[in-house]
Parts: structure tokens; sequence; C-alpha cells
């Protein structure tokens, strides 16, 4: 009964929520499954390390040092492996600004005190001399240079766990594209997080070619702090549109400026972020573009880079374990959702998303919007709104069959006994006058059918009474008629009687050449 209840729960639950969104047919609005993807979605810093050296000879020589910082670049990540590969673009973490000439302007103007601007374009002094040393220490290194350059890149990721990693970790660039707007794969150095390693994002087969998909987009607009969370927002994608040239947004409806909305968020750190599936919440490809335009690279550049690099995408322990949780939680069993996230955060304490349902769950746990609650109460109550004509119809058909085949049954059970043809006279009975002695022994009745065609009946016959003492008949011999015996014209008399021998012990029928009885061992008198 619990279990006929809870499918009609599941099943009109279905039918309503068809019903519900049948309406939408026309125009697909994004579900917002991002949960498996969120998890794993970084922010990515890109910063170059200069260290510059001055050779001041206008008097005396000088040697002045100076290191600075110069920004790279800035975006979002994807985590797609537990072993800690991402993906993002090839313009987050490299620049095709020099940033050496940067560094010569800031060093010339400390130095100096001259005014330069500390951007990443080449100047002139109006001072000869100093205009001269200036050029001399721009790129690239000559014999004469008047600055020695050292220049490295520093990768650093801040994952998306709660409480914020203030430090993040460093990685390295595993694989650059040819162009800014193609992909790039990364690798994390001198960091473990764990022997389960990090959460990851799944990753899709196609990207969806129907004009208007739903689609999601997600990312940081800075570093990951518990006032600042990921990003999500929803998209439309166009039909149309391949390799790194990217497919466009636009909304169905005309309502919305999509590539002016995500335009925006990518100036604001959402470059090279995730751009999510509507149905299974699997990444599709990566956010490009800023201003007034944005566009997607599709998942086969994404996967192609990663296959260069020798990164294979994959899902790890945290992720089977975060979506079983996942799966309670958006089917409304909040009560086994609980120690589902629990295990989640065992296994990778900083998981914000685990976190926040863990939260709700625990909230709802046993109350009205627990399914598991309401599954109980079916256990014991009738279904709220289920008709109860199937259960009554459905107990009557099942009586029915039993009657009906205990009906069949009887009357195909075998007759006893024969018609009534007077009172019975076999041994036992009450007409049965002889002395025990005399009883033969016990014999089964035979069955005989009769050969009648408008009938078949099985007729039972006892054993014949046995024959009067003959007075003729020399000691305790006893004769009898044969009841087979055949009488008539044609039977010589000399075969009308025929001489029986029976036991005076036990009153078994004997042949004549018995000396003893084969019953009980009498000695037979002749």
């Amino acid at each position: 009964m619990r279990r006929s209840g809870s499918t009609l729960a599941m099943v009109g639950g279905l039918c309503l929520a068809i019903a519900g969104t049948a309406p939408a047919l026309a125009h697909e609005h994004p579900s917002g499954i991002t949960d498996l993807v969120t998890p794993a979605v970084v922010r990515i810093e890109a910063t170059a390390n200069v260290d510059i050296t001055l050779l001041d000879h206008i008097g005396e020589l000088v040697h002045v040092e100076r290191s600075y910082r110069v920004p790279i670049g800035s975006g979002t990540g994807t985590v797609v492996n537990p072993e800690g590969g991402i993906v993002t673009l090839t313009r987050v973490v490299t620049t095709d600004r020099d940033v050496r000439i940067h560094a010569a302007n800031k060093i010339f103007a400390e130095h100096h005190k001259v005014k330069i601007p500390a951007d990443f374009e080449r100047h002139r002094l109006k001072d000869d001399r100093l205009d001269h040393h200036l050029q001399e220490c721009y790129p690239p290194k000559r014999s004469t240079a008047t600055c020695i350059v050292d220049v490295t890149t520093e990768i650093t990721v801040f994952p998306n766990i709660s409480p914020a990693d203030e430090k993040g970790f460093k990685a390295e660039i595993v694989r650059a594209g040819d162009t800014p707007d193609s992909p790039a794969v990364l690798s994390p150095v001198g960091r473990a997080d764990g022997s389960a390693g990090l959460p990851t994002a799944p990753l899709a087969a196609t990207v969806p070619s129907k004009e208007g998909s739903p689609v999601a987009v997600a990312g940081f607009t800075g570093r990951p702090a518990a006032n600042l969370p990921e990003t999500v927002d929803i998209a439309h994608l166009r039909a149309g549109g391949a390799g790194e040239g990217g497919r466009q947004f636009k909304d169905p409806e005309n309502k919305v400026d999509e590539p002016r909305k995500l335009g925006a968020l990518i100036d604001k750190g959402l470059l090279g972020g995730p751009v999510i599936e509507d149905k299974k919440g699997e990444v599709v490809g990566l956010l490009v573009g800023g201003g007034t335009e944005a566009r997607m690279i599709g998942i086969r550049e994404v996967t192609k880079a990663l296959a260069e690099a020798n990164v294979t995408p994959g899902r790890g322990p945290i992720d089977a374990a975060f979506e079983q949780a996942l799966t309670r939680f958006h089917t409304h069993y909040y009560g086994d959702a609980v120690p589902a996230f629990q295990r989640v955060l065992d296994l990778y304490p900083g998981h914000t998303v685990a976190a926040a349902h863990l939260k709700t769950s625990q909230a709802k746990r046993g109350t009205a919007e627990d399914q598991a609650t309401r599954t109980a109460a079916t256990s014991t109550d009738t279904p709220r709104g289920a008709p109860l004509w199937p259960f009554v119809a459905g107990g009557g058909l099942l009586v029915l069959a039993v009657l009906t085949t205990a009906f069949l049954l009887w009357r195909r059970r075998p007759a006893d006994t024969g018609p009534d043809t007077g009172p019975a006279t076999g041994p036992g009975t009450a007409a049965d006058t002889r002395p025990p002695l005399l009883d033969p022994p016990s014999v089964p009745p035979r069955q005989v059918l009769d050969d009648q065609a408008d009938s078949t009946r099985v007729v039972s016959r006892s054993f014949p009474a046995l024959p009067k003492l003959s007075s003729t008949a020399p000691g305790p011999v006893l004769v009898a008629r044969d009841p087979g015996a055949q009488t008539g014209p044609d039977v010589k008399p000399a075969d009308a009687t025929v001489q029986q021998k029976y036991c005076t012990g036990c009153g078994m029928r004997l042949g004549p050449a018995h000396s003893f009885c084969g019953y009980c061992g009498q000695p037979t008198k002749t």
C-alpha cells in the first residue's frame, strides 16, 4: 500500500510538472540548474613579476633595482578534473602588452624624477640625454642597454570555498592558445587539496543547436569572499556559429539585450567563465567578448585544447557524493539529503554549494515540504486527492477470482461413491451378519466404468458375501457358489457348482492344492 501511494504521488507530480511546463514550450526559460558546475568555478588572476635593474651612468655609475607586479589579466576558470586541471581563455593568463616597457617607464620616472605615464607605451623626454638613456632601457635587450629586465609570470587561483581562501594556490600554463580568445589549460603547482582532489564540472559532448536554447553563465567579479559569491545569470544561444568565432546570444522575446548584459559581466570578471547547458547542467563552452558584445566558444575547442595539453577531464569522489546529495535535495527528500551533504563536506570542507543546501535541508527536514514525511503519511492515510474506487474494484476482482478458482476445483474432484442402489452389503456394513473370523482381508474397491454414452460414472462394488456352510462337505471345508460362474443351457452341470475351500482360522480363500493358509499359516484338513 505504501508503494502504491508513493507511486501515485510521483505520477501525479510528474503530470502537474508537465502540465505546468506546457505553456512554456514556445519560449524555454532556463531552469537555473548550475549546481553541478558552480563548485568548480574559480577566480584566476595573472600577474608578471618584473625585476629590473637601471644602470645609471649619467654621473657616477649607479645600479637601481626595482621589482614590480604588473597585472596581466583576470577572469574565471573551470576545474575539469580532480587533480586541478583548469580551462580558461588565453587572454586571462597572457597579454600581448610588453610588461618590460611598463617597468622601464616606472623606474625612470621614480629615479630621475620625471613625468612618464606608468603604461605600456614608449615615451620621449625633452632632455636629450635622459631620453637617450630611456630609449636604451626599452626592449629589446642590446649591448648598450641601460636596463636589465627579468620577467616571470605568476598565476593565482582562488577556489570557490567557504571560508574564502585569501592566498589561493599557484598554477602554471600547460597550454596557451594561438589567439587571445582561444582556450588555455592550467595545472596547479605547489599545493595539494587533500586526497579527494577538487570539485569538477561535467563537460557536454555537443552544443545545443536550437535557436534560443537556454543556458546559464557563471563566474566571479572579484576574489571569492563571504559577501562576494559566484555570479550566475541566464541567456539564450543563437543558432549557427562555430570555431573560435563563437556563438552569439539573443533573447527570443527581445526583452533583454543579452550581448550587452553579458558583455558587462565579462568586463567585471566573467571572462572565460563556463556557459552551462540548461537540461543536464553541463559546460557547453566558455564566455568571450566584452563591452557591448558577448559570444561563446564551443566545447569542441575546449576538449581539443585539453587533448593537446594531455589533460583528461574527469569526475572524482567529491562529485559522485555531491550528485547523490543533489538528487535527494532536488526531489525534496530533505531528511535523506542531510547526511549526504555532510558526506560531501567531509570530503571537501569548503564546498559552498553543499554547505548552503545542507542548511536548507536541515531547516526543511521533517516538515510538510519533506517528501519523506509525505511518504510516511501515505502509509497510514489515503493519499490526498487519490480516488478510492480503484482499490475497491481491485479488491472485488481479487475475491471473485479466488471464489471462481475454488468452485472449479470443487467441480473437478473425483466421485467417492456410485449411485445409490440400495443398502450396502459389503464387509463392515450393518447388513453384514457374517462371523468376524470369516471376514476376508480388506480389499480396495475396484472402479468400474459405465460405457453408456450419455454419462460417465464410477461404480464401486463391495466384496461378495461369504457362502453358507455346506452340510455335505467333510470337515471344516466350506462350499460356495462362485458368483462369477456362468449359468445357462450351454454350461455343463459339473461347472455349475465349484468347490471352494476357506481357512478355518482366518477365513482366507484357499486353492485346491493348499495345505496351509497363506495368510495365517493354519494347516488345512482335507
